[in-house]
């Protein structure tokens, strides 16, 4: 690198492909030997060993003794018609490397908004040549759109479910893509950052959005002047809620008490709560920070090593390394308020009072924000675990019974979780805002998956004195509650946790309960061809391009359904199949173990959301860099059965010379009719983030990132990007939220 340095920083490593899981927490071929043997479960055939997961449909569970036989029924009155079942209605959308959206006939995919779009009064329309005033994007779209939420508004700006008309559309935004940013990429000296309004636009950048959309004869727009529109970024103030608010853990120069902190970043998936309000989910946090291990290490308890390893603070997996992945901690000098320096978690001062040493453990929380209160303060609840949180997926609201949310720690060999409130549900809370988040989300329980070879799983709790969690651990000496939900993942690593191929969205079908979650891929290091198990039983080789060259492991991903025992979201056990495997069409059928078809193949599952407005109706979509050979990412519909609809299997996995028997739980292949292509993305895309109008008349979709693999050596010359959308030309690429509306009016997808 020359003295000064014109280059693009975002990581040549995807941080999701990293994995910080040195365990020997057992994968689920190693418990078949301590269970049943395969023999016991998948020998008699899908009579006995599906009965094991249609438990899930009721009783048989460990948490609920079963109940005594019941009289004999009085007859039943005949039987109402069932309603039509559902059908997809919509040709199928062929795979494409072209440089559009992609819908079927009948449809309109519409840009709604784009990178740097301004959402308050007065500030100029985006320039996108990297001359925009870096003060100004506190009020334009972030970059790289991904997780959202509709949420429909009445007449007087409350909440309404139904609403369809108009909406505050919440989305976050990931990261950056510093080539397109700036005039000529980011501006780097001998590895220091050095003009501070390059970074003062990243920090903007980062969060999420709210902005107020409306519809207009079939045709939507957001409202630049609406008194809803909010930027949420790296610099906003956000409290701490729930366990390890005020403890030791948080605090730091900027608050000295552990109550706050500035910011949230590389938002990734999302969720929200029954009362009204925003759930976004800090994944890949760590490799923003600065920590060199040759000076800081000697500053540091061995506990505080302990966790920079597993999470993977000052490892070398981005372009930064140790000095953080955009280098933001370079900046000199530094503000009075440190807005530079806080990026450094290096321990500097006395104590923890006078640095950011800390500054690592502030981030890594599910954050509630109330898009109905733009002045309200967001909070990071702590009692759900910090990890690299994909998403907070909401399960089943009853009134009486506690809420659940599910999530999934996005990087491969890590874990799926659930948090369970203490409150049982009060209709009347509805509309409550943050202080209805203090009641729900700040106390309850914090639990993490062992998935069982015989299709049956347990819940382990995380709490301090159970399961291994305790101050005479070997691996880590846990001293109270707040430590095990700073370092949740050294506590699942404790309870014995199965590890899973990058859990990324989940989702719960409205018709069943039954959650899905997407594996999106994992490559043999991570997962070689003798770990292979039940819940993820391939090891293969998918030849990409001309060159054919290997991808091994399993580089396509899966989707794992389960059920929680009785349809009880608080039970301790579960039961589990593979609903659907990523492949290619014409792959072997030990790999296209779902038969999938030209109109239906994809490869790496990602997002992940059931309908609302049309229960049953599945919308899976991709982030994918197996099959990009033969197609750009997509978006796929589907119209999913029920857990244990389909049978026990044995497949043969092949490296090389080794072959390997792995039983497994393969759901009811699809078919075009219950999965087909709908969309297909510009080049280099990942289609991301998907919400509907309270009618379900309108779909968006969040385009993220298109061009990104564009080479360095284009800087300065726009017409040799690989993308150009969705201005087309010459123009920059920019991430955009695009809405589709079928051309009658019309349900999506239906």
């Amino acid at each position: 690198m020359s003295d000064k340095t014109h280059v693009d920083l975002i990581a040549a490593i995807d941080p999701d492909d990293i994995g910080y899981n040195p365990t020997s927490n057992p994968s689920f071929s190693d418990l078949i030997e301590a269970r049943l043997s395969r023999r016991k479960i998948f020998g008699l055939g899908l009579g006995t060993a599906g009965a094991a997961l249609l438990q899930a449909c009721g009783g048989g569970s460990n948490d609920t003794p079963a109940p005594a036989p019941a009289p004999a029924p009085a007859p039943a009155p005949a039987p109402a018609p069932s309603p039509a079942p559902m059908k997809l209605n919509f040709n199928a959308v062929a795979k494409s490397m072209d440089d559009v959206v992609t819908v079927p006939p009948g449809y309109t995919a519409s840009v709604l908004y784009r990178l740097g779009d301004p959402i308050a009064a007065g500030v100029a329309a985006y320039l996108n040549d990297g001359t925009d005033d870096p003060a100004s994007y506190d009020r334009r779209a972030g970059d790289h759109h991904d997780g959202m939420t509709f949420f429909g508004a009445d007449a007087s700006g409350k909440w309404s479910k139904t609403a369809a008309e108009r909406g505050l559309l919440t989305m976050n935004h990931e990261a950056i893509t510093p080539l397109f940013l700036h005039p000529a990429g980011q501006t780097v000296v001998s590895g220091v950052r050095t003009v501070a309004a390059e970074v003062q636009r990243e920090f903007f950048l980062h969060g999420v959005s709210v902005i107020e959309v409306n519809e207009s004869g079939n045709a939507w727009s957001y409202k630049q002047d609406s008194s809803f529109n909010r930027r949420v970024h790296t610099l906003t103030e956000m409290a701490f809620g729930g366990p390890a608010a005020k403890t030791d853990y948080l605090k730091t120069k900027y608050s000295t008490d552990g109550s706050k902190t500035r910011g949230t970043l590389n938002n990734c998936a999302n969720g929200s709560t029954p009362w009204g309000t925003y759930l976004t989910c800090e994944e890949n946090w760590a490799g923003y920070f600065r920590r060199t291990a040759a000076t800081d290490d000697a500053e540091r308890s061995a506990k505080e090593l302990a966790t920079f390893k597993r999470y993977g603070v000052g490892g070398s997996t981005t372009s930064g390394g140790g000095a953080g992945r955009e280098l933001w901690a370079t900046v000199t000098p530094d503000t009075a308020d440190n807005i530079y320096g806080r990026w450094n978690t290096e321990a500097l001062g006395a104590s923890a009072l006078d640095d950011y040493r800390n500054g690592v453990n502030t981030y890594g929380w599910v954050v509630e924000i109330d898009p109905f209160a733009p002045a309200s303060t967001p909070k990071k609840r702590t009692a759900l675990g910090r990890f690299g949180h994909e998403g907070a997926c909401l399960g089943p609201v009853v009134v009486g019974k506690p809420l659940v949310w599910y999530m999934g720690d996005d990087s491969r060999n890590e874990y799926i979780y659930k948090f369970v409130s203490t409150q049982a549900w009060d209709a009347a809370d509805i509309g409550g805002g943050m202080a209805a988040g203090d009641k729900y989300m700040d106390d309850g329980k914090l639990y993490v998956a062992k998935f069982n070879a015989d299709g049956t799983g347990t819940w382990l709790e995380l709490s301090m004195g159970m399961n291994g969690i305790t101050a005479g651990n070997a691996a880590y000496a846990f001293t109270d509650q707040a430590d095990v939900l700073v370092n949740v993942r050294l506590a699942a690593d404790a309870a014995g946790a199965t590890k899973m191929d990058r859990p990324e969205w989940a989702s719960v079908n409205p018709k069943t309960g039954e959650v899905y979650l997407t594996l999106t891929n994992t490559n043999a290091s991570s997962r070689p061809i003798d770990k292979t198990d039940a819940a993820n039983p391939r090891f293969y080789n998918d030849p990409k391009g001309a060159a054919l060259t290997a991808q091994k492991g399993n580089p396509n991903g899966h989707i794992v359904r389960f059920a929680d025992a009785g349809g009880n979201p608080a039970a301790t056990t579960f039961n589990w199949d593979v609903y659907l495997f990523g492949a290619r069409a014409t792959a072997a059928a030990d790999i296209n173990l779902s038969g999938l078809v030209a109109d239906n193949d994809f490869s790496s599952p990602d997002g992940l959301w059931f309908s609302e407005a049309s229960p049953g109706l599945l919308w899976l979509q991709t982030d994918d860099g197996a099959y990009t050979d033969v197609t750009n990412c997509m978006l796929l519909a589907a119209l999913p059965g029920k857990l244990g609809d389909g049978a026990a299997k044995t497949i043969t996995n092949v490296d090389g010379a080794t072959t390997r028997q792995q039983a497994t739980f393969v759901g009811k292949a699809p078919g075009a009719e219950g999965l087909r292509r709908f969309l297909v993305g510009p080049k280099d895309c990942e289609v991301t983030g998907i919400a509907e109008s309270g009618d379900g008349r309108a779909l968006f979709v969040n385009i993220q990132h298109p061009g990104e693999d564009t080479a360095a050596a284009a800087i300065g010359d726009p017409s040799k990007f690989n993308s150009h959308w969705p201005q087309g030309g010459t123009a920059r690429p920019r991430s955009a939220t695009v809405v589709i509306t079928k051309d009658d009016g019309g349900l999506i997808g239906l």
